[in-house]
């Protein structure tokens, strides 16, 4: 980790695990069965496992492929956020937020890039991802917890049902429709 990856994150403590949870819960009560907003929580559920994933893998070929995995979703995520959420947020007068989710987001992608220059199975390594992972953590902490509530509350029904198109049409025109049924599916199954 960079020095100043270091100073960012000596000045940018995370939030609690409890105040995580609580944001998750307040965000999982807004969303609806296949809406965008069910469609985003499971995205950023599967973001963390894939975290993990890229952290538990025993060999450098292990690490580098769910690297590979965690990299195609978390763009997939973040153009779907950014062509259709992060602009209804600024139509909904959340020009701030929309503005820092870009940056954020700008931010987690050259991360990811300069991962890909470290060797997969030493501490440097290690300690990037954890920086990116927290980075990430937070941002999902400011959509979960505010971004996104106020964009369900500000939103007409019709404007919330163009946002849940568009959002899987754009994760699927980059992660693929395979992925997207299998979403949509589990979601179903599971009664989120």
């Amino acid at each position: 980790m960079s020095i100043l990856d270091k100073v960012v994150a000596a000045v940018t403590p995370l939030e609690s695990d409890e105040a995580r949870a609580e944001a998750r819960a307040k965000a999982q009560s807004a969303a609806s069965v296949g809406d965008w907003l069910s469609m985003v929580l499971e995205h950023h559920r599967q973001i963390e496992a894939a975290f993990a994933a890229v952290k538990a893998a025993a060999s450098p070929t292990e690490r580098v492929s769910a690297q590979k995995e965690l990299a195609v979703l978390l763009t997939g995520h973040s153009i779907a956020e950014e062509a259709v959420l992060y602009p209804a947020l600024v139509a909904a007068d959340e020009k701030a937020h929309a503005t820092k989710a870009y940056t954020e987001q700008s931010a987690a992608k050259t991360e990811m890039g300069l991962l890909e220059r470290i060797p997969p199975m030493t501490q440097e390594y290690l300690d990037k991802l954890e920086h990116i992972r927290g980075a990430v953590a937070h941002h999902v902490y400011e959509e979960e917890g505010t971004w996104f509530i106020e964009l369900k509350e500000k939103a007409t029904t019709h404007e919330q049902a163009r946002l849940s198109e568009r959002y899987a049409e754009e994760f699927a025109r980059y992660v693929g429709d395979s992925e997207t049924t299998r979403l949509k599916a589990q979601r179903v199954g599971t009664g989120r």
